[in-house]
């Protein structure tokens, strides 16, 4: 269970590294983990991130702290939690208040797809969206701030506007696009529960069907290692999402046709997948109720390998060991390692004495 340790960072490091030793030379393709290496491992990354917490970049803290939260019920996560609540209050009071300024769309639409980057996911992306220039606008930008804020039990600045915006909008194209879903399926999928949260629009079976003909079990020979990552990318988020990131379990049975390719394909899985996307193979498991399915183990001992104890982390690929850069997949980490016996909704900050003072003052409580 997880449970927040104390431990001097020099000794947290060396228990880490003791236990990433002793299983690394009891023979890793076992998969047979002990629960002390979980929690050693687990305490080490743990130490590490939350040493450096407040040095890391406000949204980094805020997507520690939710889940963190999340994990544990524990309310001394939630002030970082509400970090994120007042960026993402800020976001949408500036992009939604201004939804009828004449080009205010169109000029933030290019300025979304802008900061996209130039290497050759972005390159990708910026393509597939050519035919959709407003598409992230209304769903990275509009969608993300929104169902955010509405995670945590309130509604942000003008809400009316931006829902309005938003039920005016057909998303449907830009979801089921075969280019858009193999540039980036699990933010897709992202989109599509949103937008049902929210209220302004359900399309759930349709990006389901479109996904699957995208990605057909027959083609998996074909794919390369990126839209292989793409694919398994993309089916996490399925689970994740319905959970409405990690607040309640789901239902293994409607998601049997996501666990049953992840446990038929594991192999290649942790051949050609990275950490974060094997944790999250994991996780989804978890999530199902089935924490002790061989895949969970399997996944657990590929992360235990791939943390460091040099810098009690799992750095990038290339080696990087950024807490900034790296926070998403170390958390990630830290929950598939110590699942909790329950998962805790919100944080409802109205509800907690140690933040309802504090909320911003654009919110409302829903009713």
């Amino acid at each position: 269970m997880f449970k927040l340790t104390h431990l001097p960072k020099s000794i947290g490091a060396i228990a880490a590294a003791t236990a990433l030793s002793l299983l690394l030379g009891s023979g890793y393709a076992s998969a047979e983990v002990k629960a002390n290496d979980l929690e050693q491992v687990r305490d080490g990354i743990q130490q590490s991130l939350e040493s450096h917490l407040y040095q890391l970049p406000p949204r980094v803290q805020g997507h520690y702290g939710i889940r963190l939260y999340r994990m544990t019920g524990d309310i001394q996560y939630a002030n970082s939690a509400l970090v994120d609540l007042y960026a993402v209050v800020d976001s949408q009071a500036y992009y939604a208040c201004q939804l009828d300024k004449p080009g205010f769309i169109e000029q933030e639409a290019k300025a979304a797809i802008a900061v996209l980057g130039k290497g050759p996911r972005a390159k990708a992306r910026k393509k597939a969206l050519k035919p959709f220039p407003e598409f992230l606008f209304y769903t990275d930008v509009l969608l993300r701030f929104s169902s955010r804020i509405d995670e945590f039990g309130l509604t942000g600045p003008c809400h009316e506007k931006l829902t309005k915006a938003l039920k005016n909008t057909d998303l449907k194209p830009g979801l089921t696009d075969k280019a858009m879903i193999e540039a980036w399926a699990a933010q897709l999928i992202n989109y599509v529960y949103w937008a049902k949260q929210l209220g302004v629009g359900d399309y759930i079976e349709e990006y389901k069907t479109a996904f699957n003909e995208v990605y057909p079990d027959s083609r998996d020979k074909k794919l390369n290692k990126k839209q292989f990552r793409n694919k398994i990318y993309g089916m996490t988020h399925f689970i994740f999402a319905a959970s409405e990131y990690y607040q309640h379990q789901v239902d293994k049975q409607t998601f049997a046709w996501i666990l049953d390719y992840f446990d038929a394909n594991i192999d290649r899985i942790l051949a050609d997948a990275t950490d974060d996307i094997i944790a999250e193979v994991g996780i989804s498991f978890h999530l199902a109720g089935l924490s002790n399915h061989p895949v969970v183990k399997k996944t657990q001992a590929h992360i235990i390998n791939a943390y460091d104890p040099k810098v009690a982390t799992i750095p990038s690929p290339r080696g990087n060991p950024d807490l900034a850069l790296g926070e998403h997949r170390n958390v990630l980490a830290m929950m598939l390692l110590n699942w909790p016996e329950t998962l805790h909704q919100g944080p409802y900050f109205h509800k907690l004495k140690a933040t309802k003072k504090y909320l911003p003052k654009q919110v409302s409580i829903k009713p």
